[in-house]
């Protein structure tokens, strides 16, 4: 029998931000218990909070936005990758090449940081992906990758060369997700971004099923 993981990431007061990010505010607008008639919130975060997808416009002026991707990017099989040794700085070429990942679309990536999402502070030494790994799944037509801390780019690069090389390919970048519980092998991945017009990105709620 298949089984159903959420893979997204609470949000919450106070919760994990990238550096520089707004930080997450949610509080009661309306109260039944101040004497309102319904329980209203207002909420205020960043469009790269949590669980979130990045489009083209996150680096590029002219770039797509994220409620022009197609919905079927974030629809459909996907493998899990594991490279989650405790000692783990990157992934890269090297690392995806030994792979079967011929005529995946959909490439999903858990390191040692699954097990950090959940801590508030923002550990700058989390492991990304390589500009060349990132280079290598663009040669292999892959369409979207997903990786498990908020970030696919090493911390303060200077560079960007993650983000621009699957960008600028109009390959859709998943951030942010708990790929802690399920294990490597294949699914079939539901991700849907909210359907913000002409923004850099949107937080989403992510599913692995299998």
């Amino acid at each position: 029998m298949s089984r159903t993981y959420d893979v997204s990431v609470p949000v919450r007061t106070g919760g994990l931000i990238y550096p520089g990010n707004p930080e997450i505010l949610i509080e009661p607008q309306q109260a039944i218990s101040a004497g309102a008639g319904a329980n209203v919130s207002r909420v205020s975060f960043g469009s790269h909070t949590g669980t979130h997808v990045d489009a083209a416009r996150h680096f590029f002026d002219d770039g797509q936005t994220v409620d022009q991707i197609p919905l079927d990017k974030f629809v459909g099989p996907a493998v899990l990758l594991a490279f989650d040794e405790p000692d783990r700085v990157s992934v890269g070429a090297p690392d995806l090449e030994p792979h079967d990942l011929a005529g995946q679309k959909r490439v999903l990536i858990r390191t040692r940081n699954s097990a950090r999402l959940k801590n508030p502070e923002f550990d700058p030494k989390y492991a990304f992906l390589a500009p060349d790994g990132a280079e290598y799944l663009v040669s292999l037509e892959v369409e979207l990758v997903g990786v498990d801390y908020l970030s696919i780019e090493q911390f303060h690069s200077g560079h960007h060369r993650t983000h621009r090389a699957l960008l600028e390919k109009q390959v859709v970048i998943i951030e942010g997700l708990d790929l802690s519980e399920p294990a490597p092998g294949a699914y079939q991945l539901v991700c849907l971004p909210l359907r913000l017009e002409g923004l850099d990105g949107s937080p989403a709620r992510a599913l692995l099923i299998g």
